[in-house]
């Protein structure tokens, strides 16, 4: 999910890659830099997200080296939903970037199946996004501070890692505002538990 606060936007993604039932990556990195100020969440089809920032952060680095300048937020949207859009009936792929730039503040723009590009204050993705729509609908508020709007993240995608069999493994944040990117790890064994679960230590004791 990505979600923007009074200066900036917080990222936050499990680390678990699953396919079909199989568990094939437990500690996957779903954050990915398109730029120092820009980065993208990925969902879906692994390998086509992986190709899609792989794409979009060449044509960035080119753009940035052309302009002289760093990317704005909307124009590295613009780059992953043209490669979306034009490859729609090739790719599983659901995406959201978020950034930060000098003239419009902390940014969240998606991109779901079929390559629409949306501007959104939030957006949440991926197969855990089904159970927690509600709590954000419920939780989100315009204008939170960066304290709060941590809190708002780490507790939604730990109700999704908590209910949905595809997610898990450990919390990966990436905040960024007008000094830069700055990457958070949460390890599984701290991320917050949740009605009916066994905490992690007490599961590998028994």
């Amino acid at each position: 999910m990505a979600c923007t606060y009074d200066g900036g936007v917080i990222l936050g993604a499990d680390s678990r890659t699953s396919t079909g039932s199989y568990i094939a990556n437990r500690v996957a990195d779903k954050i990915t830099p398109l730029a120092d100020n820009v980065y993208i969440l990925r969902s879906g089809s692994a390998a086509d997200t992986q190709a899609i920032s792989a794409y979009a952060s060449y044509f960035i680095d080119q753009h940035e080296s052309e302009k002289g300048s760093d990317v704005d937020v909307e124009t590295a949207a613009n780059f992953v939903m043209q490669m979306a859009y034009n490859n729609k009936n090739n790719l599983q792929a659901g995406m959201m970037v978020g950034g930060w730039d000098k003239h419009n503040g902390g940014q969240v723009w998606c991109i779901p199946l079929g390559g629409t590009l949306l501007k959104a204050p939030f957006s949440i993705g991926g197969s855990g996004s089904a159970y927690i729509y509600g709590f954000c609908d419920k939780n989100w508020r315009e204008n939170m501070s960066e304290e709060d709007c941590r809190a708002f993240v780490v507790k939604a995608v730990s109700h999704a890692m908590a209910r949905d069999g595809s997610s898990g493994g450990c919390i990966r944040l990436v905040t960024i505002n007008e000094n830069g990117a700055k990457k958070e790890f949460i390890h599984g064994g701290v991320v917050p538990v949740h009605h009916g679960e066994i905490p992690l230590e007490t599961s590998m004791e028994s």
